[in-house]
């Protein structure tokens, strides 16, 4: 069986991405690591070279800035990464450059691939989600978080990334067949010093708006206020990655909620009534397949 892995970074460095700390998680699992790096001047090249691992083969892009919508460049670099995983992948691992995977579920990863290689209906592997906000101390509780996706691929020709990258299409444009795999993938993006989370936020929202609206909308606080933007969130209780412990440890600003004053919106309210009654109200990216 051979994994290769694939991802796409630009302006990691301005944007305190773990970019390094994402691709370090997937490695054990990888005979191979396609990273697309953009054309940014921030030196986001040198740190992925920095990478101590002949497993690591870096695609140099350039980045279409006139996709302004719906986030589309996106999808762009993981197509120009992922048509340079070699000819004799079996499954490709995907990871996006806030994404971490944990070394205790490595092994379940694996065996899943293993024992779903000869079956051929099945497209790919769907991971649980984590999405830290504000700190490392906490954790997204509402339904506006996606609380799955799919993050092992089969590897064929005809793999597509979808919409805003955050899954894909395969053969004449059907969503993925999947199953789950007992992982999770812990997202990091809504964990930055709070002046770069205003930048990365104001360019960020660039690939989906044009610059009238980023203007209106998101510009002039030098810092983002992360306790105005948020309702409910949960105490994170488990250890971090062990690739994450250096960058934990080097927090340097202060965040923090009281899970006990959540408050929830109607709709939400809905949401959880319907999970109750065994039925899914969130928008699947993905066919889950019976196992």
């Amino acid at each position: 069986m051979f994994v290769s892995g694939f991802t796409f970074i630009n302006s990691a460095v301005r944007f305190d991405y773990p970019i390094v700390e994402a691709i370090q998680s997937i490695m054990p699992l990888c005979d191979e690591v396609v990273v697309a790096v953009g054309d940014a001047q921030d030196g986001t090249r040198a740190l992925i070279e920095g990478i101590d691992s002949d497993k690591i083969r870096i695609v140099d892009t350039v980045w279409d800035h006139s996709l302004r919508e719906g986030g589309r460049v996106l999808a762009v670099e993981t197509d120009k990464a992922y048509a340079h995983i070699s000819p004799k992948a079996d499954w490709a691992v995907y990871i996006q450059g806030d994404e971490v995977l944990h070394e205790q579920d490595l092994p379940a990863i694996r065996e899943a691939m293993e024992r779903h290689l000869s079956r051929k209906d099945v497209d790919g592997l769907l991971f649980k989600y984590k999405h830290f906000y504000g700190s490392y101390d906490f954790v997204g509780a509402s339904d506006r978080w996606y609380a799955h996706e799919v993050r092992v691929v089969r590897a064929v020709s005809s793999l597509k990334s979808f919409r805003d990258a955050q899954g894909f299409r395969i053969r004449n444009n059907e969503p993925l067949r999947v199953l789950p795999v007992d992982a999770t993938v812990h997202h990091y993006g809504w964990v930055k010093p709070p002046q770069v989370m205003q930048d990365k936020r104001v360019q960020f929202n660039k690939l989906w708006h044009d610059d009238e609206w980023v203007e209106a909308h998101l510009v002039g606080p030098e810092s983002f206020a992360y306790e105005d933007h948020i309702r409910s969130l949960h105490r994170f209780e488990g250890p971090h990655p062990e690739v994450m412990q250096r960058r934990v440890a080097a927090m340097n600003w202060t965040f923090s909620f009281d899970p006990s004053q959540n408050r929830w919106t109607w709709k939400e309210h809905l949401k959880s009534l319907a999970k109750k009654m065994g039925i899914n109200p969130n928008y699947a990216n993905y066919k889950l397949l019976r196992r």
